[in-house]
């Protein structure tokens, strides 16, 4: 029979100890690696590339309102006007590609500068594609042909008459070079053979400000912001510039109807996009809760209240919707051959 020393013993269980434990080491699971807090995990700001009061930042304030419900995280809209749009889409463009930053863009800002700048030799100090990442369009809305109610004109006929007659003499005021307020302009004036003064402002609120008070004589605006002026009498409201009428002012006519401007159909959208490189998650994240929100009654009550049509669709249908847009308001702008002042 094999027998064992005490001191024999002891070694064995010392190193099998050892091996026990070791194996345990081995088996025991990995410290748990952080995960990411999801998205949003902080305040969201939305850039409006135009001053408040304008169709941007009113269709991006009830849009920020909702986002901050399903979030539970503030949505902070900025105003960053200026240079037609240009300014306020530069500063998302080269904002961190982090989700936290995103953009109202127009067509001004992402359809019709590219090629309005492009027309004048000039660069935008962003790309409205490689620059960005499209995550839905919002709100489609027609503009409207608006002038003082001291004006001595009730149509949009006579008041081609009116300028005819005075060549020069009126002033025609928008949001901005290259806006969709000053192309729809530019367009009229290409299409009737009238001639009048452009004169850009920092947005449409300032721009409607002078045209109430009769310091200039006829803006194309955009119909959410205009609407409360028409309303109030202090505008007179001639022509919309869409294909149909709006339900908005159903007794508005289109400049088709009014002037006999056949095909004449000038309609401003504002989308979200977000700085190119943006996570997928944040992307779809934002395009999902849009695309919710905007389908709700009280959502469409609140735009249609502001003459818009809620349009939410997917990052690849708004992408190749600003595609077709750009080439879309390309032809416009050499036809109409209009310039940045």
């Amino acid at each position: 029979m094999l027998r064992w020393s005490a001191r024999v013993l002891t070694g064995l269980r010392a190193a099998l100890s050892v091996t026990v434990l070791a194996a345990l080491g081995t088996a025991a699971p990995l410290p748990a690696q952080a995960q990411a807090p999801a998205y949003p995990s902080k305040p969201v700001r939305i850039i409006v590339p135009f001053p408040a009061g304008g169709t941007t930042d009113i269709v991006a304030r009830l849009l920020a309102v909702e986002l901050q419900k399903a979030w539970g995280q503030p949505v902070v809209v900025e105003n960053r006007a200026g240079a037609g749009g240009n300014i306020g889409a530069e500063a998302a463009a080269k904002s961190p590609a982090d989700g936290y930053t995103l953009l109202m863009a127009t067509v001004g800002t992402h359809a019709i500068n590219l090629p309005l700048f492009e027309q004048n030799r000039q660069k935008l100090p962003y790309h409205p594609l490689n620059d960005f990442v499209a995550i839905s369009n919002v709100a489609a809305v027609p503009n409207v042909m608006i002038v003082p109610a001291s004006l001595p004109v009730t149509t949009a006929a006579e008041f081609i008459a009116y300028a005819k007659a005075r060549p020069g003499q009126l002033n025609m005021a928008s949001s901005g070079n290259g806006t969709s307020i000053h192309l729809t302009g530019e367009l009229f004036k290409s299409l009737t053979g009238t001639f009048m003064v452009h004169l850009p402002y920092r947005g449409s609120a300032p721009a409607l400000t002078d045209l109430m008070a009769g310091n200039t004589q006829v803006m194309f605006d955009n119909l959410p912001s205009a609407l409360p002026h028409i309303r109030s009498g202090r505008l007179k409201a001639l022509a919309v510039t869409s294909h149909d009428r709006s339900p908005a002012l159903p007794n508005v006519p289109t400049l088709e109807e009014a002037a006999g401007l056949k095909g004449f159909d000038a309609t401003a959208w504002f989308g979200l996009l977000a700085p190119a490189g943006t996570p997928r998650e944040a992307v779809s994240r934002v395009q999902a809760d849009v695309g919710r929100i905007l389908a709700t009654p009280e959502m469409r009550e609140r735009f249609a209240a502001q003459g818009a049509l809620p349009v939410p669709n997917t990052s690849e249908q708004f992408t190749a919707f600003i595609r077709s847009e750009i080439d879309k308001w390309a032809r416009v702008v050499k036809f109409s051959g209009a310039r940045v002042d």
